[in-house]
């Protein structure tokens, strides 16, 4: 029988469909179809990009040149541009803004056909390193309000080539949905004094129905109102509400469980298309009440989201979601990956 479930860090309310019933393999094959050709991201094609703004390097290699190991530059097709000023203007009831931001690409190794999911803890970890100062960087524009860490793989995801990269984009505002995600924090916290998103990893452990791993640092599971089959979030153990807080000794840690997360994605699912997004505290500036309990309300955390069905004319309706597969039956499917350590059944290197 088919159930609601309301969303409670958001509100929104999921149909969970288990009358449609559908098993991991009734989802077919989805896997993004590889190109061939040119790739600027490749070592040797360093000047086909912009020039790189943070690279971490083999000792004694020069700046855009052949020996890094994670490369970040401008998007060379970047949604919106740094350099301006941020001027706001009405027109009537409409509100419009320059288009000021910034939006970089992380390229994560040297090696084309190298899938995250199989990437060393070593070179997981760099990768999160990056993300963590490259946003540390990013925050101290006073422009700049949210910045948006996010990973497509696969084309249908929303990927343009396939060497493994992911992006960031920094906004001169909070997006709605962000806000969304945060006013239901405070608001809880104001009522109960406890971190919603805490509490939600207290209580998912000790219930353990929607697990699918855990490290002494992280905890990743698969929501209770999840929009989408196998949806899988992770959370620090620590009250951190912004992401650029993780420390040096937590990277590797929080490396595991995103590598455990992806593998069982990767074997289970036949190397689905996902986004993952890391979502994270606005950039504090000087205004009245603003966000005053954030510190203790709010919880950074990875949402991982394979892409496995589409939204149709009712999602975009009524902003519903219908997931045909139960958090409870998707958690349970990925710890029996793990647990078998299958081998992947997705080409995923070469």
């Amino acid at each position: 029988m088919s159930e609601l479930r309301r969303d409670p860090l958001t509100g929104g309310w999921v149909i969970i469909a288990e009358d449609r019933g559908l098993r991991p393999s009734d989802f077919g094959s989805v896997a993004a179809v590889k190109r061939g050709g040119f790739c600027p991201f490749c070592p040797g094609s360093e000047s086909t990009t912009p020039p790189e703004v943070a690279a971490y390097r083999e000792p004694g290699s020069g700046s855009n040149s052949p020996g890094w190991k994670v490369r970040a530059i401008p998007n060379k097709y970047a949604a919106l541009r740094i350099e301006g000023e941020l001027v706001r203007e009405g027109d009537g009831v409409y509100d419009k803004m320059r288009g000021i931001g910034a939006h970089e690409v992380i390229i994560e190794s040297p090696e084309h056909h190298r899938h995250m999911a199989d990437f060393s803890i070593e070179q997981l970890s760099l990768v999160i390193r990056m993300y963590r100062d490259r946003v540390t960087d990013l925050k101290k524009d006073s422009r700049f309000r949210y910045i948006q860490v996010f990973k497509n793989h696969g084309s249908v995801a929303g990927a343009a080539l396939d060497h493994s990269h992911s992006q960031i984009i920094a906004l001169p505002m909070t997006p709605r949905w962000v806000k969304q995600e945060l006013i239901g924090s405070k608001e809880y916290y104001a009522l109960k004094e406890r971190c919603l998103l805490m509490d939600i990893l207290r209580q998912e452990s000790q219930q353990g129905v929607r697990t699918v791993y855990e490290n002494e640092a992280f905890f990743a599971f698969c929501p209770f109102a999840a929009k989408f089959p196998f949806e899988t979030w992770i959370l620090p153990k620590v009250q951190q509400n912004d992401f650029s807080l993780i420390q040096d000794g937590q990277i590797p840690r929080l490396a595991d469980a995103l590598q455990q997360v992806l593998r069982a994605l990767q074997r289970g699912l036949e190397d689905p298309p996902f986004n993952f997004i890391i979502h994270s505290a606005p950039s504090k500036y000087p205004k009245e009440g603003y966000w005053i309990t954030i510190d203790q309300d709010y919880l950074w955390h990875i949402e991982l989201i394979p892409r496995l069905t589409r939204i149709a004319g009712f999602e975009w309706g009524t902003g519903c979601l219908i997931n045909p597969t139960p958090p409870e039956r998707s958690a349970e499917f990925l710890r029996q990956v793990l647990e078998e350590g299958a081998p992947p059944t997705g080409k995923t290197s070469e």
